[in-house]
C-alpha cells in the first residue's frame, strides 16, 4: 500500500513561513520611498547604501564604514571574494563539513579546497597548523557561529588561536556569521574579527533576520580590502539593490529589527529543544552536535549503518535528506545527516526524529 503519510523535510535551511514580515515590509517601503524617493530606484555607490553601512559600522571596534560593504546577499559577496582573491591553482582551507555553496564557488574559482575536520568545539587546531605550513593557502574559509551544516559554535579559545595562527601565515580568513544573532542557549563568542581585524573580513546577512528575497548581505574588513571589492562588485553589478537596503536600513533605524530577532529566538528556541530531545528520545545510537543555535543540528550515524539503505529506507519513510557529499570537500561524509529545523513545526521535528530512528533499527 502506497505511504499516504505527510513528507518531513530536512532538505534545506530555510526561515520558518510565519517568521517572513511580509506586510512590514510593504509598510516600510511605501514610507522609505517618501523618506529617499528616487536615490533608491537610481545608480548609486556599488558600496551600497550609506545610512545602512554607517550603522553597521558603528555596531563594531575598529570600524568605520569606508570597511562595510553592502551587496546582494553574502553569498555572492563571497563569490565576489573567492575571485578577487584565489587565482586557480590557490589553496583554499574550509571546514569539513562545510557550506556546501561556499564548496561551490571555490571549486568554480579553480581553487584547491582542503578540509580541516570540524570537531565540536570548532576547528581541529593541529591539523590546521599543519595545512597552514605545508599548503600556504590563499585563503580560510569558516563559519564559527552555529555552523552550516553541523551547528557547531567554536569555542573563543579556538577562536583566538585561528586567528592567531592565520596571522602568523599570512592567510585572509573570511568570517561568515549569518546565524550569529540566533542563540537560544549560552553566551556569545567573540569574534575572529576581534582577535585581527586587518586579516579577518567578516560577512553576514539579513537573510534569517529578515527574510531571504531582500537580498542584503554584508561585509566589514581593512578598508582597502573593500575598496578593491567595492571596484569588483562596480564591475559585477554597477550598484546593488539600494530599495531592499533602504527597507533594512530603515528596520534597523526603528528598532524593529532587535525585536524581531527576539521573536524569532521565542520562535526557533523550541523547534531546536525538539530536535535535541527528540534524537535523545528517538535515536539515541546516533551522535550528535547540541547546537545552542542557527538552523542545523548536524547527525552522525552510527558506525555500522549501511549508509545507502538508510537513505533509501528514509526515503520510503517520506523523509526528504540532503545529500550529505556536498557538504564535504573530498566529496566524502557518508554516515553524515544535516537536520535543519526552523521551518517545522516542533511535532513535525519530533515525528521526522522518530522516523529517523524507526529506518536505522529497520537495517
Amino acid at each position: 500500500m502506497k505511504d499516504v503519510r505527510e513528507k518531513i523535510s530536512f532538505n534545506r535551511g530555510v526561515p520558518a513561513a510565519e517568521s517572513l514580515p511580509g506586510r512590514k515590509i510593504g509598510e516600510v517601503t511605501k514610507e522609505v520611498m517618501g523618506r529617499y524617493g528616487h536615490s533608491l530606484l537610481q545608480y548609486g555607490d556599488s558600496k551600497g547604501f550609506s545610512p545602512l553601512r554607517e550603522r553597521l559600522a558603528d555596531r563594531y571596534e575598529d570600524a568605520t564604514s569606508e570597511g562595510v560593504l553592502v551587496g546582494n546577499g553574502s553569498l555572492q559577496i563571497l563569490d565576489m571574494i573567492a575571485n578577487l582573491v584565489v587565482d586557480p591553482g590557490d589553496n583554499v582551507l574550509v571546514e569539513s563539513p562545510s557550506y556546501d555553496r561556499a564548496l561551490t564557488i571555490f571549486n568554480r574559482v579553480g581553487a584547491e579546497v582542503q578540509g580541516v575536520e570540524l570537531e565540536k568545539d570548532g576547528p581541529n587546531l593541529e591539523e590546521l597548523e599543519v595545512l597552514l605550513e605545508t599548503h600556504r593557502p590563499k585563503l580560510l574559509y569558516t563559519i564559527p557561529d552555529f555552523q552550516n551544516p553541523t551547528g557547531v559554535c567554536a569555542t573563543g579559545k579556538k577562536r583566538e588561536q585561528v586567528a592567531r595562527l592565520t596571522a602568523k601565515h599570512g592567510t585572509l580568513v573570511v568570517e561568515d556569521s549569518p546565524y550569529r544573532k540566533l542563540r537560544y542557549r549560552g553566551g556569545e563568542k567573540s569574534t575572529l574579527r576581534s582577535f585581527n581585524p586587518e586579516g579577518v573580513v567578516q560577512m553576514s546577512s539579513f537573510s534569517k533576520l529578515v527574510g531571504p528575497g531582500m537580498r542584503v548581505g554584508w561585509v566589514l574588513g581593512d578598508p582597502k580590502i573593500i575598496n578593491d571589492l567595492a571596484v569588483y562588485a562596480e564591475d559585477t553589478y554597477i550598484t546593488p539593490s539600494l530599495l531592499s537596503q533602504g527597507v533594512v536600513n530603515q528596520l534597523v533605524e526603528e528598532g524593529w529589527l532587535e525585536k524581531n530577532i527576539e521573536e524569532l529566538v521565542r520562535l526557533y528556541g523550541p523547534r531546536l529543544k525538539a530536535t535535541l530531545e527528540s534524537l535523545d528520545k528517538y535515536f539515541p545510537e546516533a551522535d550528535w552536535v547540541r547546537a545552542q543555535g542557527g538552523f542545523f543540528v548536524g547527525l552522525w550515524l552510527p558506525d555500522n549503518t549501511e549508509v545507502d539503505r538508510f537513505y533509501s529506507r528514509a526515503e520510503e519513510e517520506n523523509l526528504v535528506l540532503a545529500s550529505p557529499a556536498g557538504f564535504f570537500p573530498d566529496r566524502g561524509g557518508e554516515g553524515f545527516v544535516r537536520l535543519p529545523f526552523p521551518a517545522l513545526s516542533p511535532d513535525r521535528i519530533e515525528e521526522g526524529i522518530k522516523r529517523l530512528g524507526k529506518v536505522w533499527r529497520s537495517l
